[in-house]
This record gives structure tokens, sequence and C-alpha cells, in this order.
């Protein structure tokens, strides 16, 4: 029952390894098409960029048409309707009134302010598209990385599984000759177990790893191209970490948006203080009355003004005061928020660099071992042909050499990524920079 299972779950985790694979840069072309979290920032972007045009509005005129139309019936009649020679009068009156107003902002130190502020609220969604812009590179390569570490793993225990079978095979064969006692199969088949239960999480994680990738790109993702045999990674440049914290502080995106919303905070506080402050308006008009009717005053009548408006504020309730405040201490808020992302941003750049330096130093460790525990392997093999290793050493020769090959391709993978944050970290991560990583998979 467990061979057939196997075996579909294989089909199912592999069913397009007869396609052609696709690479890093071929993936993030599709999340940049397909990606909803991506989308959205760009939806922000476009709706950020209205900014300016709605704040530089409250300075400009303000032009607008009103009028009205009406019908007025009037009747009189005297108090002794019949005395001779009295009559009734009244008036029928048609009246068409429309005027052409302009409103121009003299002193509006308020509008003046929010201008400023769309300025920067601009600048902050264009910088927040920006990381959005460095997530999805990081995102990706992490989602395509997560998938070829489940596959390495997969394939690593389905080849530990094709050892230990063998392995279980030949413990049988010897027990059944005489050779062997009934220790060395039992051993043999709770390895075999083992590696069966293991293969089954192999294949359940990289079908996990495969839906993650897939919620990216927006379709279930080809074969992945793998790394290439012996490849070389690159240590950062520059070498020491000074120099990318020094940039993390300074040119990470998230440090750009905490900057400019300090700035916004300002200008916020100098609105809200405009409330204390006179306005000063430009005011014209143009009039037109058109009156129709049994009466002398018909005809029509015209009237331009020209002419400015004023109002100073004396008493709001302390309103303007309370706003004051409040933006003042939202102020504060946005100073040590920059404070602690600026923080952060030198903290992931330590991080990183170290996860770089301290990758390679592992990635170059583990292929050591990889060597070694291809001898002892070997070494164990033969000893074990000839009666001086037992057949516990060679499965645990056999699962430290499976094991040191799985640590080896997630240690590369790992300080791939870590190379990619790094540069995130310090605002400096471009779509320019997948294309060294896509260099070292086999096409």
């Amino acid at each position: 029952m467990q061979k057939p299972l196997i075996a579909v779950l294989l089909a199912s985790a592999f069913f397009s390894l007869n396609a052609s694979a696709a690479d890093l840069i071929q993936v993030y072309q599709q999340a940049l098409a397909n990606d909803a979290t991506y989308a959205s920032a760009r939806a922000a972007l476009s709706a950020g960029q209205e900014r300016i045009t709605q704040g530089r509005a409250g300075l400009l005129p303000v032009v607008g048409v009103s009028g009205n139309y009406t019908k007025n019936d009037n009747d009189f009649s005297p108090w002794n309707e019949g005395a001779p020679g009295v009559f009734g009068t009244g008036a029928n009156l048609r009246t068409n009134e429309y005027t052409l107003s302009l409103q121009q902002p003299l002193f509006r130190w308020d509008r003046w302010q929010t201008y400023q502020q769309s300025k920067l609220q601009q600048a902050i969604s264009e910088a927040q598209f920006a990381q959005a812009q460095q997530d999805l590179i990081t995102r990706v390569a992490s989602a395509y990385f997560e998938v070829l570490a489940a596959q390495d793993k997969l394939e690593s225990t389905s080849a530990q599984k094709s050892a230990v079978t063998e392995q279980l095979a030949s413990a049988k064969r010897n027990f059944e000759v005489g050779t062997q006692t009934i220790t060395d199969t039992h051993e043999a088949q709770a390895a075999y177990d083992l590696v069966m239960a293991q293969e089954f999480a192999a294949i359940n994680d990289l079908d996990n790893k495969r839906n993650a990738l897939q919620a990216i790109i927006g379709s279930a993702p080809a074969t992945l191209a793998p790394l290439k045999p012996g490849i070389t990674l690159a240590p950062p440049q520059p070498a020491t970490v000074d120099p990318w914290v020094s940039s993390a502080e300074t040119q990470n995106y998230g440090v750009t948006v905490q900057e400019l919303s300090v700035e916004s905070a300002k200008r916020d506080i100098s609105r809200n203080r405009a409330g204390h402050l006179p306005t000063l308006d430009l005011i014209a008009t143009s009039t037109r009355r058109d009156i129709d009717g049994s009466t002398q005053s018909s005809g029509v009548t015209k009237n331009n003004a020209i002419g400015v408006t004023w109002s100073v504020p004396i008493f709001s309730g302390f309103g303007v005061t309370s706003r004051v405040r409040e933006s003042i201490a939202l102020e504060d808020k946005a100073r040590n928020d920059l404070e602690a992302t600026r923080r952060n941003a030198a903290l992931q750049a330590r991080q990183s660099f170290l996860g770089v330096n301290s990758g390679l130093a592992q990635v170059k460790a583990l292929e050591a071992a990889e060597v070694s525990s291809q001898s002892a392997l070997e070494s164990n093999k033969l000893g074990y042909q000839v009666g001086v290793r037992i057949n516990i050493d060679v499965l645990n020769a056999q699962r430290q050499l499976y094991q040191t090959r799985t640590d080896l391709s997630r240690a590369r993978y790992d300080t791939i990524l870590n190379g990619l944050r790094l540069k995130a970290a310090a605002g400096s991560l471009r779509e320019a920079d997948l294309v060294p990583v896509n260099n070292l998979l086999a096409k």
C-alpha cells in the first residue's frame, strides 16, 4: 500500500519535470504581472501622484456660475371694492438672474501648508512603491529558493530511502544465511520506516513551498532551474559592515518614508496654527438680472464688482489650540518612529551582512564535510563487507552524508538571500541585482 502511494506523491511533486525549467528572472517577471501585493502598491502610487494637484487646487482661483429664476404673481384689491372709480391692481413679474463669480485666495496660510504637505505625501507614496519593488524582489527570490530547498530535501530523502532499502535487503539476506543477527535487520527496518516518514513530510513541504510561490506569481510554478553544481558565491562589497549600516540609516526606503513623515508633521503644526491667522481673498462678480412684468422696474440690470474680503478669527472654543497640541504630539511620535525605523534598518543591515559572511564560511565547511562524509560512507560500506563495521554504522554514515548535502544546499540559498536582503536594507536593491543570481542557475 505504501509504495503506490509514494509513487503517486512523487509524480505529483515532479509533474512538470519534462517542461523547460523557469529561472529566477522569468519567475520575477511573472510576479511583476500577477502579484496582488505589488499591484496594490502600484495603485497606491497612482493615487499618491494626485496629491500635489489636489493640494495646489486650494491656492488657485475658484470660478463658478449661479443663478435663479422666479415668477412673482401679485394681485391687490382695495377694501371698498364697490366704490366707483376704484379698481384692483396687480403685477406679474418674471425675474431671471445669474452671477459669474471668481474667488482668488490671497493669504490662506493653512492652504499653503496643505500644498507643501501634498508634495511630501506624493514623495512618501513614491518611496513606499520603491520599497514594495524591493520587497517583491526578496519575496520572489525567497519563495524560489524555498522551493529549491524543498526539492533538494525530497531528492536527498528519496536517495537515502533507496540506500536504506538496499541496506535492509542486505541485512535480511545476511540474517537468512546466518552471517548477521536479527538486530541488524531491525535497525535497517527502523531506518527505513523513519526515512519513509521523512519522505512524506518532504513531499508535503514541497507542495506548501510551491503553493507559496504560486500565491506570488498567480499560477502554478513550472520546474525551477536549480543552482549549478560547484558554484562560488561572492562576498559582499564593500567587505566591511560600516558602509552598509551607514547606507541603511540614510538610504533605506523605510527610513526615507519616516523622514518625509516627520517633515509632513511639521507642516501639520503650521497648518493648524493658521487657525489663529487672518485670511484675505480677492472677489470678483458679474451679475445680470432680467425683469419682465407690468411694472416700471422691468428691464435688464447689470452689475460688475471686484474687491477683497478678509476675516480675523477671535475665538473658536479652544479648538485651534487643541489641534496644535495634537499635531505637536504627532510630530514627536513621527520623530520616534523615524529613530526606530533607522535603528531597525541598521540592525537588518548588520544581520544580513553577518548572514552572508557566516554563510560563506558555512558553505566552505559543508563542502569539506560532504567530501569527508562521502569517504566515511565508502569506508563504512567496505568495513561492513569485511565484517569490521556493523549495519548501524553504514546507516549512520548514509544519514550523515544526505543531511550534509541538504545543509549545504540550504546554506547556499540562505547566503544568496542574505546578500539580497543586505542590499534591500541599504536601499540599493534593484532588478539588475537578480541577474548575477540568475547566472548561478543551471539553464
